[in-house]
Order: C-alpha cells, then structure tokens, then sequence
C-alpha cells in the first residue's frame, strides 16, 4: 500500500461526502428512504454515494473487483468477488438507520482486500470529518496520526453488545455472562463510530453476530493494527470472504481472551 493510494482514497471521501451524503442529510424526503428489508433502509445518498465511489476507486485500482452494499442487495453473486485478487468493498453510508433519522452516528467503509485478506481499511466520519484508516503490517492512524489502542479500565470494562441478529435464548445467554463483569452500554450502530470506541478505549468490548464485509473489515484492521484485537469467538481471523457469524472485538488482547472465557 502506498501513500498515493492512501491520498487518492482520501480524497474521494471527502468529495462523496461533500457533494452527496451530506448535502442529503437532514433533507431527505420519505420517497428517498426505502426498506431492503425489515429494518435494514436504503436512502438515495446510499444509492448515489455507491455510485461514486465504485468509479472513483476504479480509478485508483484498475483492475480491482468492486464490492458495494446496495449493489449486493440487488445481485448477491457479486459476493463472489470477495475472493479476488484485489478487491474494494464499500459501504457507502453505514448507520443508514442513523442517517435517515438525522442522527450523526454514521460514516462510508472503504476496504481493500487480496486474495480474502484486508490489507487497507479506511472509515470516515463526514460529521466530525475524522478519517481512520489502517495498513496491514503498518499501523493505524486518526487523521494520519498514529494510534496505539487504550486498554484502560476505571471500574467494569465497558461493552457495547450487537444482540439484534441473534436468537432470543443466544441474547438472554450473553446478557446474562455479561451482567456484573461488565458495564453494558448501547450500540452505536455503525460500525464506523464502534471500532474507533474500541482503539480509543471508549469502549473494552463489542460482541457482533452479522459481520458482514463491508461493515467489518476495514474496522477489524484498524483495531488490530491499533493494538486491540478483533477475532472470530476461536480467535481465527476475520476473512472477507467468509459466511461466518459471530465476532468478538476488544481494546486489548488481554480484554479478548478475558471476554472469551466469560461468554464461551
């Protein structure tokens, strides 16, 4: 990965954010918000935004597969490409949910994989127009400042739990293991503000069920390369590729392997 890459992905962050997702954001109309399905919305920024980036980044890496949220929604053999040699996968607003409500908490994913591995992941805030990004092997940056993950603790350790996707006895199950060795707070839901809580130690734990690639790889690169650890529950690693569930992220490894024991 080099910084030209970096530069250029960056760049047309910045430029989605500016000319599409926020000029929408707070003025959406209710023909601009729909349902892919029972609680999982889709707005016309989401829609627009996917558009370009996928030529944006096209641009950057001519050859690359592109991977986009929406456009999986409409044709699900698009996943197959998460294998490629080289791949971006986008999420062009992740927290859909928060922006159609005018909620601040959302953000655009960008990652790029080879051959199933992450090996760059950037998430922007275009609220706070905070940029994290991560190289595999080379760290991970706020706003081009690095950042070593904070594993701090006053009291309980805090964790955010996404039990949404589970079934209702595997919630009842994690909530119980959790009551008194943690402090529960809410979800932000998106994965583009959770993994940042996680490296700034804002938050100890988060436990999620769906992993989708587009929600999570970019932010399961930045933590580990942060210093935090973000692993499947036998602590294999997190492949793009994978139809797996279930995924525990920490702001240490010591953090993980505690929470390990206590929820298996």
């Amino acid at each position: 990965m080099n910084d030209l890459i970096h530069t250029q992905v960056s760049a047309l962050l910045r430029s989605v954010s500016n000319e599409i997702i926020l000029p929408h954001y707070r003025q959406l109309k209710s023909s601009e918000i729909e349902e892919k399905s029972p609680g999982d919305l889709v707005t016309i920024a989401d829609r627009l935004s996917e558009q370009a980036l996928s030529i944006g980044l096209s641009k950057i890496i001519g050859d690359a597969k592109i991977v986009g949220e929406e456009a999986c929604a409409d044709n699900p053999d698009i996943l197959e490409y998460l294998s490629a040699e080289q791949c971006w996968i986008i999420d062009p607003i992740d927290g859909t949910g928060n922006y159609a409500r005018g909620d601040g908490a959302f953000g655009i994913i960008i990652a790029l994989s080879h051959n199933n591995q992450t090996i760059a992941g950037w998430m922007y805030d275009p609220i706070k127009d905070r940029l994290c990004h991560a190289y595999l092997g080379k760290g991970a940056y706020i706003d081009n400042a690095p950042i070593k993950a904070n594993d701090s603790i006053i009291n309980l350790p805090i964790a955010a739990l996404a039990t949404g996707y589970m079934k209702a006895q595997q919630k009842e199950d994690i909530l119980n293991r959790a009551n008194g060795n943690y402090e529960i707070v809410p979800i932000p839901m998106c994965a583009a503000e959770q993994y940042p809580l996680l490296a700034l130690g804002t938050h100890n734990i988060s436990i999620f069920e769906r992993t989708l690639p587009w929600d999570h790889a970019a932010g399961i690169l930045f933590l580990n390369e942060a210093g935090g650890k973000a692993a499947r529950w036998d602590g294999s690693d997190y492949r793009p590729a994978d139809k797996d569930t279930g995924l525990l992220g920490a702001s240490s490894p010591k953090l993980w392997e505690q929470a390990a024991k206590i929820f298996s």
